[in-house]
C-alpha cells in the first residue's frame, strides 16, 4: 500500500469518531498515541500521522494535542493505556493488536483507532469489518486472507519451492487466536 493512501485512510478513520463536533470553533483535541519500543522506532509512523491530520485541517497546537505514551515492552502497555484515559484524550491511536488488547480493557468510551490490525475480527477487537460496533475501529491489513493467497501465488511461481519458514510475534493479540495457530502451522509445512 502506499504510504499516501495509507495515511489519506487513516485520517479519515481517525476524524471520523469526532463527527460533527470536530467544527466546534475553539476546540482543542486532545490525541493520544499508544505504542511499545522506542519513540524513534515509530517516528515515521508519527509524522505520517502528523502529515495526514494536517492535510485535513487538523494542526499540532492549534487545534489538536498529542499525548504519547510508550512502553519498552508490551507487557507496560496497560498502565500506559490507564494513563491515557485518566489523562482524558478524546480519542486513542492504538497502532496494532498488541496496542488495541492493552487498551481496550481501560475504556470503552474513549474511541480507539488501529492502523494496521491483523485480524480485529479474529482476536474480537471489532464485531466486524463493515460494522465493528463499540468503541475501536481503524485499517486491518487481513493477514488471515491476504498471507494465504501470498503464499499460494508463491508456490505457483516458485515451483521448487518445498518449506516456507513463518516469524510471528507470539505475544501479538493476532497469533495467539486458534484458528491463526493453526494457519500458521500449516504454512510452515506447506
Amino acid at each position: 500500500m502506499k504510504r499516501r493512501a495509507f495515511v489519506t485512510g487513516l485520517g479519515a478513520v481517525l476524524v471520523a469518531p469526532l463527527g460533527a463536533e470536530a467544527q466546534q470553533a475553539g476546540k482543542v483535541w486532545r490525541i493520544g498515541y499508544l505504542s511499545y519500543g522506542a519513540p524513534a522506532e515509530s517516528a515515521n509512523r508519527v509524522e505520517a500521522l502528523r502529515m495526514g491530520l494536517r492535510d485535513r485541517g487538523y494542526v499540532e497546537g492549534k487545534n489538536i494535542n498529542f499525548v504519547f505514551r510508550w512502553g519498552e515492552t508490551a507487557e507496560q502497555l496497560p498502565e500506559q493505556a490507564a494513563e491515557l484515559v485518566r489523562s482524558k484524550v478524546d480519542i486513542i491511536i492504538a497502532p496494532s493488536s498488541t496496542e488495541v488488547e492493552a487498551v481496550r480493557p481501560a475504556t470503552s468510551v474513549i474511541p480507539i483507532v488501529f492502523a494496521n490490525h491483523a485480524d480485529p475480527v479474529g482476536t474480537g477487537h471489532v464485531a466486524s469489518l463493515a460494522r465493528p460496533g463499540g468503541n475501536i475501529t481503524g485499517l486491518s491489513v487481513l493477514m488471515t486472507e491476504l498471507v494465504t493467497k501470498q503464499l499460494e501465488i508463491m508456490k505457483q511461481t516458485l515451483r521448487r519451492l518445498k518449506r516456507v519458514g513463518v516469524l510471528a510475534v507470539s505475544t501479538a493479540p493476532s497469533t495467539r487466536d486458534a484458528s491463526v495457530t493453526v494457519w500458521l502451522s500449516i504454512t510452515v509445512l506447506a
